[in-house]
């Protein structure tokens, strides 16, 4: 019971503070469940970014439920993913009635560029974390550049990147790889 109630809280926090969903959450999922809580490692971090986007669904719900049912179970995930969603779910019912009445309003207009270009910044970070944790060799490096190029060149092709790269590091481990892959 400890755990699912831990596990209501982190995410509902994650859920409620984290404006732009998605990428924007990975900071507060970082500080969260790695720094504070110790549930995934720094580098599980990188590695569920790669499953959640390369399975349907949102990040932060597939990322939560993977977390929760790590920690306790079935019910760890049903609780873990309810609690992500619900303030969005709250919060985008209760904005929509303010912003239908006042999206003309330059006061909105100026708040909403205001978080917009904070929310950039936070995604700016977890780049920078996520880098930090990947170990740079050459090729991660060419990977890397390859893959941003590709993504700035063709939009909406985000699972063909990651399956792409899964493809690219699966040939590299067998061609280079000093360690064999263990099943």
């Amino acid at each position: 019971m400890k755990k699912t109630t831990e596990l209501f809280f982190s995410f509902l926090k994650i859920g409620a503070f984290t404006i732009g969903g998605g990428y924007a959450m990975i900071p507060l999922m970082q500080q969260e469940i790695v720094e504070k809580k110790k549930w995934l490692k720094p580098e599980e971090v990188i590695d569920m970014v790669a499953i959640s986007e390369s399975t349907p669904g949102v990040l932060a719900v597939n990322f939560a439920t993977y977390v929760g049912y790590r920690v306790a179970g079935v019910w760890g995930s049903i609780v873990a993913t309810l609690s992500v969603v619900l303030p969005a779910f709250i919060i985008i019912l209760l904005l929509s009635t303010v912003l239908a009445a006042y999206s003309d309003n330059s006061l909105i207009q100026a708040i909403l560029k205001g978080i917009k270009a904070g929310v950039v910044v936070l995604l700016i970070r977890a780049i920078v974390k996520l880098i930090k944790i990947c170990k740079l060799t050459p090729f991660n490096i060419v990977l890397i550049i390859s893959t941003i190029l590709v993504s700035l060149l063709v939009k909406g092709i985000v699972f063909y990147i990651i399956i792409s790269g899964a493809i690219i590091g699966i040939i590299y481990g067998l061609i280079f790889a000093k360690e064999t892959f263990k099943a």
